[in-house]
């Protein structure tokens, strides 16, 4: 059963959108990425729910100039098997795959849905300990061959 995973969003001020999510929201930051142009927050229940990247004036790291939703998340399963699984059925469905990555700490699958909206499709590698190893917000993102 699919499950909410994470949220991306682009913002025009890193630090301000951080004091938000973290003081009301009452997320606590994991880190940053994108040479600090991105913080990384979770609520403990994951790695990351909320991904937030820095637009300002400059364009974005991935899809351009633009504010709000970058991607929606959704945990898939717990095995690279359930995610070959769901990869299978996009294919069956004929679903284009736009992309496939390995994150360290998740491996996806990245598709858009009627309207445009990217969707990440992801498991998580259930052999990274990502409360106790942070090392992943470095790691370089890496092509996914399944």
């Amino acid at each position: 059963m699919p499950e909410l995973g994470h949220i991306v969003l682009y913002v025009r001020n890193l630090k301000q959108s951080l004091d938000f999510y973290c003081k009301v929201v009452g997320l606590h930051e994991v880190g940053t990425v994108f040479n600090g142009r991105a913080a990384v927050l979770s609520g403990g229940r994951s790695h990351h729910e909320l991904l937030l990247i820095e637009q300002g004036d400059a364009p974005g790291p991935l899809a351009g100039r633009r504010l709000g939703l970058y991607h929606v998340g959704w945990k898939m399963g717990d095995s690279l098997a359930e995610l070959r699984a769901v990869k299978a059925r996009l294919e069956a469905a004929d679903v284009e795959i736009e992309g496939m990555s390995d994150h360290t700490v998740s491996q996806s699958l990245y598709l858009s849905d009627p309207d445009g909206n990217e969707v990440e499709l992801f498991v998580d590698d259930p052999a990274f300990d990502w409360r106790n190893d942070s090392s992943w917000l470095e790691a370089p993102v890496r092509p996914l061959d399944l």
